[in-house]
């Protein structure tokens, strides 16, 4: 079960309201069981990854993609670990039967 913990605002700008570190996911709102899912796979994600690693990835692609597109949220959009998420987040049951190191 992923811990989630409920902060007043979170440190960074825009639309966001949740971020997992960790395998724990920060929120200044209540989450949508879909908004817990899609945190609850990027969980996944980071403990496979062994956290530092996915975290490594995570932002040399994203700053690959901004270079590529010039647009901050498109790159936020095309970074393989939140297409996962985004992608499979209204499947509750995705996480039990997800295979490792499939992020598409």
């Amino acid at each position: 079960m992923t811990r989630i913990i409920h902060i007043s605002k979170l440190w960074f700008r825009g639309g966001y309201y949740a971020i997992t570190l960790f395998g724990v996911v920060f929120t200044c709102e209540e989450l949508s069981p879909t908004e817990i899912n899609h945190e609850r796979i990027h969980a996944a994600q980071q403990r496979e990854l062994l956290y530092i690693p996915f975290y490594i990835w995570y932002v040399l692609e994203w700053f690959l993609l901004l270079l590529k597109y010039h647009n901050w949220t498109k790159a936020y959009f095309h970074i393989r670990f939140e297409q996962e998420a985004y992608r499979h987040q209204e499947d509750i049951g995705y996480l039990k039967r997800r295979k490792h190191y499939k992020y598409h």
